[in-house]
Parts: structure tokens; sequence; C-alpha cells
């Protein structure tokens, strides 16, 4: 199997085993690797009905036939679970420095089980496993221990994920981290982590997958530099990351502030992609291989927070702390996703779930001193919910279970316990379709709509033939997470671009019919999960208030025939009954 060294490693920690598997080619051939073979693994090996947090739940590390190829944009690595978030299908990326060695194990993917008797982390390579004891490193954060976990392996090549003070204490929107500030930050992954007292995971090793033509991939990786490294948009994600989308969204009036209540901040432009660039140390980082270098190496070199670094901010973590949270100051964001990355912590989920909190004690649900932009108060918050103390017990739980405990649950903004990304589908009326759909809640990423939306591909406000080329973009970017690539190449790397790709690393020819039936299946197998775990189209919804409550002075408005009408076109779509049933 070109691209893939054909085999899958199980680990179970409960009697400290491990056994290496051989799959079917013809398991590659469908389903790639990545999500493909996370979730093909999901279904045979996961119980149905499992509790996300019971020994029995797997966890699953993946690459895809792209990884270690020097293919930019692909140095990305994918962990499939069933989530304890939200109940459903759990599925969560990361780039950094991982990926290669995570692939150069031997490995197509990684399948974790059981329990450890006490916290452990596991040394992974192609020569074998070794269970390390982690009882000391319990309770430390997270840069401390991967700094440890790796003089311990005393390996120059290896790298590692781990999990912080918040995946120990099974905070259910607790990441995965690697590399200080790259994290696997969606659904918690690092609860389910915590929960088999899994502290960290190092991989190393030497072996590569053989290439179909290794020569033809390095022309074509060549070419393609030459062809893409001074257009605008690459230029753009170099000098700003996502930070660029701060203007964007608040000029169009669907940047979520308040609690989900208003599409404008007042003052964004001190926490937008220009004061960042202007006002501090910034240097452009990538996950090599890549030219894009979207990520932000930032350091503040003034004021109490000087000497603070941070790859980032990101726009998601900028949108859910200064929007809904009212920080104003770059510098405090900053702050916040330090002490997130540090616990480990996904930025989007604590600061919608601290947003909620402050918008519960206006309303009267709620006992809460706290005031939007008060950023040590929010530290202080978020080190409660990391160590379950006080309210910070309950807010651990997540929005979903935190907002029926306190009698809100009406007002908790969350698409199957997962919150939103900084995109408001009250303005962005495909986002709303793609909040509903997604199999891991209220996830932007598995169609990155609101780029055709935001660029004037299609009117965002129409939701008439919407569901057409949201299947299209989804589709795509299904076969972008079991190669496993980077979101930001999407607009350069086109089914053509793919066809070729895959034929250079594995041989095999497909055409772009091919490569859309594959995705048809991958995105078809994530629902049969769902299904399984109890899934039904009163899921496939939006929050209450974004269908009754209007965003903004223009009183933008989705109503729930909009949302129907674009279901029941995205069903037919996907060959689905109208129940969101596959045959």
């Amino acid at each position: 199997m070109n691209g893939y060294h054909g085999k899958i490693l199980t680990v179970d920690l409960t009697v400290q085993s491990w056994a290496i598997e051989t799959l079917s080619p013809d398991v590659y051939r469908k389903r790639l690797g990545g999500k493909g073979l996370g979730t093909y693994l999901m279904l045979e090996r996961i119980p149905v009905g499992v509790d996300p947090l019971s020994p029995d739940n797997g966890l699953i590390f993946a690459t895809g036939p792209l990884a270690d190829t020097g293919i930019h944009g692909s140095n990305r690595y994918g962990v499939y679970s069933k989530s304890p978030q939200t109940g459903f299908y759990s599925e969560s990326y990361s780039g950094g420095n991982v990926t290669p060695a995570m692939k150069r194990t031997g490995y197509d993917a990684i399948l974790i089980q059981g329990r450890a008797g006490r916290p452990a982390f596991l040394e992974i390579s192609d020569t074998g496993v070794i269970f390390h004891d982690a009882g000391d490193l319990w309770g430390k954060e997270t840069y401390e221990t991967q700094d440890a976990v790796l003089a311990r392996v005393s390996r120059p090549d290896a790298q590692a994920v781990v999990i912080g003070p918040a995946g120990e204490n099974l905070v259910r929107f607790a990441c995965i981290e690697n590399n200080y500030w790259r994290s696997a930050g969606r659904t918690g992954l690092g609860a389910v982590m915590g929960s088999k007292n899994l502290k960290g995971v190092v991989f190393w090793g030497s072996t590569r997958a053989k290439l179909a033509d290794s020569e033809g991939l390095k022309s074509w990786v060549k070419s393609f530099t030459g062809r893409i490294k001074d257009y605008p948009a690459v230029q753009a994600y170099r000098k700003y990351g996502t930070t660029q989308l701060v203007a964007i969204m608040n000029r169009v009036g669907g940047f979520p502030s308040g609690y989900w209540e208003e599409g404008r901040l007042e003052g964004w432009e001190a926490i937008s992609g220009d004061a960042l660039v202007n006002n501090f140390d910034v240097r452009p980082h990538a996950c090599p291989p890549c030219l894009m270098a979207c990520g932000k190496m930032t350091r503040v070199t003034s004021g109490n927070r000087s000497g603070l670094q941070v790859e980032g901010p990101e726009y998601e973590t900028i949108y859910s702390f200064g929007g809904l949270c009212g920080v104003k100051s770059l510098e405090d964001i900053l702050y916040l996703n330090d002490v997130c990355d540090r616990l480990g912590m996904d930025t989007m989920s604590a600061g919608n779930i601290l947003s909620f909190a402050m918008y519960a004690a206006r309303k009267g649900g709620l006992d809460l001193n706290l005031t939007p932009g008060d950023a040590e108060g929010l530290a202080g918050l978020l080190g409660l919910i990391a160590r379950r103390e006080g309210i910070g017990g309950l807010m651990a739980e997540g929005i979903k279970e935190f907002s029926r405990a306190i009698g809100m649950a009406d007002e908790a903004i969350h698409v199957k316990g997962l919150e939103p990304a900084g995109y408001d589908p009250r303005l962005l009326k495909g986002m709303g379709l793609a909040y509903a759909t997604s199999a891991r809640g209220a996830c932007h990423l598995r169609a990155t709509f609101y780029k055709p939306e935001l660029s004037g591909m299609i009117d965002p406000q129409t939701t008439e033939g919407k569901a057409e080329l949201f299947v299209a973009y989804e589709d795509r970017l299904a076969v972008y997470d079991a190669l496993i690539l980077c979101r930001f190449y999407r607009d350069l790397v086109l089914w053509p671009e793919i066809a070729e790709l895959l034929e250079l690393t594995t041989g095999i020819r497909y055409s772009e019919p091919d490569l859309r039936d594959l995705a048809s299946g991958i995105i078809t197998e994530t629902r049969r999960f769902n299904l399984r775990e109890g899934l039904t189209r009163a899921d496939d919804t939006l929050p209450r208030r974004l269908i009754q409550e209007p965003l903004g002075t223009e009183g933008l408005t989705i109503t729930q025939a909009e949302l129907d009408r674009m279901l029941d076109e995205y069903y037919a779509l996907r060959g689905w009954n109208q129940r969101g049933e596959p045959s």
C-alpha cells in the first residue's frame, strides 16, 4: 500500500498490552485515512451506547496518506472518539510538528482503550510500546508536562501530545495539546485521555511509508509553490493569520458579541489583526512544510503582560473572549489564551460558557460577581473550571448540562452541546445549515461555508438551493480530513489537484466522481455513528434564541421554516430520508 503502512496499533491501558493489526487494502481505498479511517474504526471498535468517559470508549489517533510527504498543509493529525461534551461523534485536528513523528511509528492509526491503574504516559515507536509512570506529572500544566515526557524519552526526533489539569479533572471541553500552543481543541478529547489516566503520548520512529512516485511528488510541490506563493490570500494569511476575520466579521455585522446579542463589538479595532501586527512582536510561524505560516508567534513587549509569548491568538479565541466576554485588550486575550493552553482547555467553549455565565447573572439565573472585560476574573473562573471547584465544577460539565442545571437551557447557544464559532447564522444562513448538520455539533470547519457566503459566491441571506453548494464544499473538505490536509488550502487544492496528489502518493487514480462518492461514504458513516448513539432530526437544529431573536440593528433572522427547507434539501442530496437516515 503506497502512502500507507497498512497497519494499525491497538493499546490496552488496563492490562498494559499492545497488538499490531493489518487492514484490508479496500479499507484504505474507500476511506483514505484520517477521518475516513478513524470513523471506520469507531464503528468497528467503540461499543454502541458507551459512556464517553468509561474505559470502553476508544481514543483513535490517525494520520493520512499525505502525512510526512513534504506537501504543503499536510502536517496535521486527527483524533476520533465518542465525545464527552456532546455524546455524539467526535473529531478534532491539530498542526504543529507531531504528525511526521506519529506517521514514522509505522502505523496509520493508533487505537487506545482501557484505563491505566495509575497515571501513565505512553511511548509509541516503530520498536514497540512502553508504558511510563506519570504519577508525579498528574496535576502539572501542559507546557511542563510536554517538556517532562520528552526529556524522559530523550529522543531528538520525538514529539508529544499531552493534557493538563482540565483533562485530568474530566472537564468536558478539555483538549489535547502539542508543541505548547497547538490544540486538538474541540469536543472534549482531553477529558477522554484524562478518563484513561493517560497524561500524554510520545511518538517517534524512522519508518517511512513508500510513495508511488516520490520524484514526481517533489516536482509537483515545487511547481505548486511557484504558482501560489504570491497569491493575495496566501500573503494575507502570512501577515494576519485568521485575525483578519475580526475586521471582516465586524464590518458585515456577524461578529457575535454580548452573549450572541449583537453582531458588532464597539471598539473592535483594538482587537483586530492590524492591532496585533502593529503593536506586538509578531512573527509568522508555520507547521512545516507550509509556506502560508498562518500561525502568529506573538510576544507582548510592554505593560503588565510584557514577556508573554503565545502562538496566536486565532480569530475564534478573539471572538470568544473579545466579542462574547467583552475583553477589548489583545494583551488580556493573549493572557486568557495562555491560561487555557496551560490548563488544556478549548478557548472557544471556555469563552462561550464564561459569557453565558455572565448573561445568566444579568438575567437573574446565577449569582456570579463577574463583569465583561475583567480578564483576571475570567482567568480565575477558568482555574475553578479546570479544578472543578465551586461553580467551576458545574461549568465543567459543559454548556448543555450547565444551562439545564441553572434552569436556563432555553437560553444557551449550542448545537448538540457544542458552541458555534464566530459566524452568526442570522447573517450567514448557510452557516446555520453547517451548525445544524455537523456530526460533532455547531462546527464551522467541516465545510467552512462562511467563505462562499462572505466572498459573494452566494447570497448569505438566501436559503433556497443553498444546500447544493454546501454539499459540494462539505464533500471536498471531508476528503481533506481524510488526507489530512489543512483547510487554508481549500481554494488552492481542488478536485484535480487532490486526484494528482493521491496518484503520486498512493498510485491509485481517482476521478472527481470517485472522490465525491468516497466523501459521501465517509459523511454517511459519521451519520450512522450518531444515529446509533440516539441522534434524531430534532438534534439537527439551531438554538431557540438564534431562531427567534433578531440580530443587531438590521434585525436579521433565520426562521425555522428556512432551516427546515435547507435540511430537507440537504438530506435529499445526501440520499437520506426526511428523518436524516441513510437508506
